[in-house]
């Protein structure tokens, strides 16, 4: 459970989106008011438009306006005329200009006299015009329609405009109930970006950003800190974290995450153990010239499982020493069983002695002699390597010891090696014949047959025994998963065979085993490259 410090923030995430939320409501409220109005005006413009014409039209053709035109005092004698107009039509302002623009008539007193450019409407050319005027300092709608005279000539022009309504008229006008419609969007928004707001609060469990942001930095930071290899793979097969070590161990690049385990340059054992979704327990897997413990974990939230965790850890170090160790136990026990026979050769020979039987006494010792100087020769006579050479001497009576035989076919051969070299052939070679003692104890009769071959290029090494084998489903896997035939857990782990295929994929040599009449362990080194 993580555990967090709550710091002041002037808004939090969910009022950020609160606030967001609203912003936008408020913007598609406006876009929304300012096309209605929009939309609005534009009716307004048409319609009233084609009313100020009508009005301008029928005002144009008053045969008392016509004749009128030209009186002296037209501003008096048009006057009622173009108010009466005015007043009945309903618009905001009507006026009656000569065909120069000049004002004769107006309903705005003030405005008489005054002159207005009739060019754009080309109604002194006989033709009605409608759209935007400026009367007065007013923006309007209006029309202007010439006045005919009987013989086709223009003596003047009608002028009716209406003026714009107010913002608010417009907004009216466009839709009804748009303030209605405007409000309940605004509450149904508000409610939604509330309940929205709620629902990320929910999500991140009550987390700000900075915090979330602090997460994940120390997460980062506490993976990046762990000296063991650390990747974790979702239910999807996915890589969801790793760590520096994990890139490592596992020679991967540095940009995986995300990608599917199994598009991965990694062995097909490593795969499946990484696509598991069980817990498990220590594992043991080779992968390039590494040794690793795999142990993984399920994962879940909220009660259900998200994927594994893996951690990784190196035990090649580890297991060479225990190699080692194993080594010097081997020699332990072979100088153990040497001295409990000597014990007992000596025994003999005391009690020959006892007993004034001297010359069987020099027959015993000579036969001992005979027999030890054979075995040794034999082995020396074919493997030129004294630690190789030394190794099967003492393994030899050790597994004499169990009435097991040791036996060194005739056509081994092997010269003097390298110091490396040696060191792993005595790591495959001891482990080898351990493992087909401890499958073959309690047998009898039992002969255990060792070939050693050396062609220049590499050494062959193989090992038979006479022991039940090892069944088909285990022959491709008993290299990989810390497999033993040792019957007592305690004893190892199977590390012996691990550390086998480790030494052999070192060398870039091969490893493995088949059945016949027993189990035949075979595995090939390689000589090292020489050196340019």
């Amino acid at each position: 459970m993580w555990s967090r410090k709550r710091r002041p923030s002037h808004l939090t995430l969910s009022g950020q989106f609160l606030v967001l939320q609203l912003a936008v409501i408020t913007a598609v409220l406006l876009a929304v008011t300012t096309v209605s109005v929009s939309q609005s005006r534009a009716e307004f413009v048409q319609i009233q438009g084609q009313r100020m014409l009508a009005i301008a039209e029928n005002m144009a053709s008053t045969p008392l306006i016509r004749d009128d035109i030209a009186a002296p005092e037209a501003d008096v004698v048009l006057a009622p005329d173009v108010e009466k107009a005015r007043t009945l039509s309903g618009a905001s302002i009507a006026a009656v200009t000569d065909s120069s623009g000049k004002v004769l008539a107006s309903s705005d007193p003030q405005a008489v006299g005054d002159r207005l450019d009739l060019a754009q409407s080309r109604a002194p050319l006989g033709r009605s015009w409608t759209g935007n005027l400026t009367l007065s300092g007013r923006r309007t709608i209006g029309a202007r329609v010439p006045i005919l005279q009987a013989d086709g000539t223009v003596s003047g022009v009608v002028v009716v405009a209406e003026d714009y309504p107010p913002l608010g008229g417009s907004l009216a006008a466009a839709v009804p109930d748009l303030m209605i419609f405007l409000g309940m969007g605004a509450v149904l928004g508000v409610l939604g970006s509330w309940l929205l707001s709620r629902l990320i609060r929910r999500r991140t469990r009550g987390l700000e950003p900075r915090e979330i942001a602090d997460l994940a930095d120390n997460r980062e930071a506490l993976l990046y800190s762990i000296r063991e290899g650390v990747i974790g793979v979702g239910i999807d097969g996915r890589v969801t974290l790793l760590n520096k070590t994990a890139i490592e161990l596992l020679g991967l690049p540095s940009n995986v995450a995300g990608e599917r385990v199994d598009e991965l340059p990694l062995s097909a054992e490593v795969k499946e153990l990484l696509l598991d979704t069980s817990d498990g327990e220590e594992t043991a897997a080779v992968t390039g010239s590494r040794l690793l413990v795999l142990n993984r974990r399920v994962v879940g939230s909220r009660g259900r499982p998200i994927g594994t965790v893996t951690t990784l850890r190196d035990r090649t170090e580890m297991a060479e020493l225990e190699s080692r160790l194993a080594a010097n136990q081997s020699i332990t026990e072979t100088m153990r069983a040497q001295t409990h026979e000597f014990f007992n050769q000596l025994h003999t020979v005391s009690g020959l002695v006892q007993l004034g039987e001297f010359e069987e006494v020099r027959s015993f010792i000579g036969t001992l002699t005979r027999r030890r100087a054979e075995i040794n020769d034999d082995i020396s006579s074919r493997i030129e390597d004294a630690a190789v050479s030394a190794l099967l001497v003492a393994k030899t009576s050790l597994a004499a010891e169990s009435g097991i035989e040791l036996r060194l076919s005739e056509s081994s051969a092997l010269g003097p090696l390298e110091p490396s070299l040696a060191a792993d052939t005595i790591t495959v070679l001891g482990n080898f014949i351990d493992n087909a003692v401890d499958a073959t104890a309690g047998l009898s009769g039992v002969i255990v047959l060792v070939d050693l071959g050396d062609n220049d290029s590499m050494i062959t090494i193989r090992v038979s025994d006479p022991g039940p084998g090892v069944p088909e489903d285990l022959e491709h896997r008993i290299f990989n998963r810390g497999f033993t035939t040792k019957p007592v857990p305690a004893s190892g782990r199977g590390i012996g065979l691990a550390l086998v295929r480790l030494v052999c994929a070192r060398r870039q040599g091969s490893v493995g085993v088949h059945n016949l009449d027993g189990a035949v362990f075979e595995a090939t080194l390689p000589y090292p490259a020489p050196v340019r």
